[in-house]
């Protein structure tokens, strides 16, 4: 049966606030049954301690919890609550509520599809490790399928929600003899990124599984997938795995494209990302019938390893009072802000493995 994505942004007062969420409910907008996944910006720090994450999920899982007539486990098992901590610089929380409607007719040009997968619950030991990275992969492919995309080349983005290891996670694992791979609670969070991001590039065949190992994640910054973006939180312990992507097959007005941006300041890759999709993006910010079309951007920041941007230092590295991905998501912020004439835009922080270094891809969803 044809289907149709939808895809609503709303704004958050504060990470628990689901009432504009709710409120596409009692406007007809959505219906409870359709959500698939919800994609957040919280304003907390974005790190190990993040609870703003949790909050957000436990206030959205509690709210359609209601509304479907069953409990918190059963919405958590079914929608993907991926949430990005860090709204620093101009970026406004927001929620970006995604789902599916059945018995849409095929639209005229290849239209949003999106699949939704979930890994197994991943051991502590098994993260930022090949497991992961083979789990991340066969998440994908299920999520694509799911969507009925056939192609790889049709997928424009993939949305990871991965764990990170806590000091009570690491006991655990260490009271039966199991070593993870990392005993610093910070350091899990990029690794688990990363794993996850060889993940995707795995299924999308952007790397080959020959290249692969448990050595590569977070040290060979040559392997990284395009159209990855994978956030980090404690809330979990599985990976959430959202694909987007276009298809001749689904009904609708919504069309997704991508960019990869080379470093933290690359805005015609953003430019191109908006062309792609059919935007005004030429003369520089985005005229206000388009920027009003534009139904979400997308977009990984990070500090480059080597210190530079273009040859000129950067200190995001150094700064010991503001971790370096909460410069990295204001910087980013700012640049796709200039470039669309909105502040509600999904940048996460933390592209290891997503994007070359430095840098990160960036996808926008328009409506025609």
């Amino acid at each position: 049966m044809p289907r149709q994505a939808l895809a609503f942004l709303v704004p958050a007062r504060h990470p628990g606030d689901a009432a504009a969420v709710a409120a596409l409910f009692e406007q007809g907008m959505i219906r409870p049954e359709e959500v698939v996944a919800i994609l957040g910006k919280t304003e907390g720090n974005g790190c190990v301690n993040d609870f703003t994450r949790a909050y957000a999920v436990e206030a959205l899982g509690h709210m359609l919890a209601a509304r479907l007539g069953t409990d918190l486990g059963t919405v958590l098992g079914r929608v993907a609550m991926v949430m990005s901590g860090g709204t620093e610089g101009g970026l406004s929380p927001h929620f970006l509520v995604l789902g599916v409607r059945e018995g849409a007719p095929p639209a005229a040009a290849p239209a949003l599809a999106l699949g939704v997968a979930f890994t197994p619950e991943f051991p502590p030991e098994a993260l930022s490790r090949m497991a992961q990275v083979d789990a991340t992969a066969a998440a994908v492919r299920e999520a694509m399928a799911q969507a009925g995309i056939r192609d790889v080349r049709d997928v424009h983005y993939v949305q990871v929600k991965c764990p990170l290891l806590t000091s009570e996670r690491m006991a655990e694992a260490r009271a039966r003899g199991a070593a993870c791979a990392t005993e610093d609670t910070y350091a899990s969070m990029g690794l688990s990124r990363g794993a996850s991001a060889l993940g995707v590039a795995l299924a999308l065949g952007e790397v080959p599984r020959a290249a692969l190992d448990d050595g590569v994640v977070g040290r060979d910054w040559g392997l990284f997938s395009g159209r990855a973006s994978c956030s980090a939180g404690v809330e979990l312990t599985r990976n959430e795995v959202v694909v987007l992507g276009n298809s001749p097959d689904w009904g609708g007005d919504l069309t997704i494209a991508h960019a990869v941006m080379r470093d933290a300041i690359d805005l015609p890759a953003v430019q191109r990302a908006l062309s792609a999709a059919g935007l005004d993006a030429g003369a520089g910010q985005l005229p206000a019938e388009d920027a009003a079309r534009l139904v979400a951007l997308l977009c990984k920041a990070e500090p480059s390893s080597t210190g530079l941007i273009r040859g000129r230092r950067h200190i995001m590295w150094d700064d010991s009072d503001i971790n370096a991905t909460r410069h990295a998501r204001a910087l980013v912020g700012g640049v796709v802000a200039a470039a669309t004439g909105r502040t509600d835009l999904f940048v996460s922080g933390g592209a290891e493995h997503q994007g070359p270094d430095g840098g990160g891809p960036v996808a926008v969803i328009v409506r025609r």
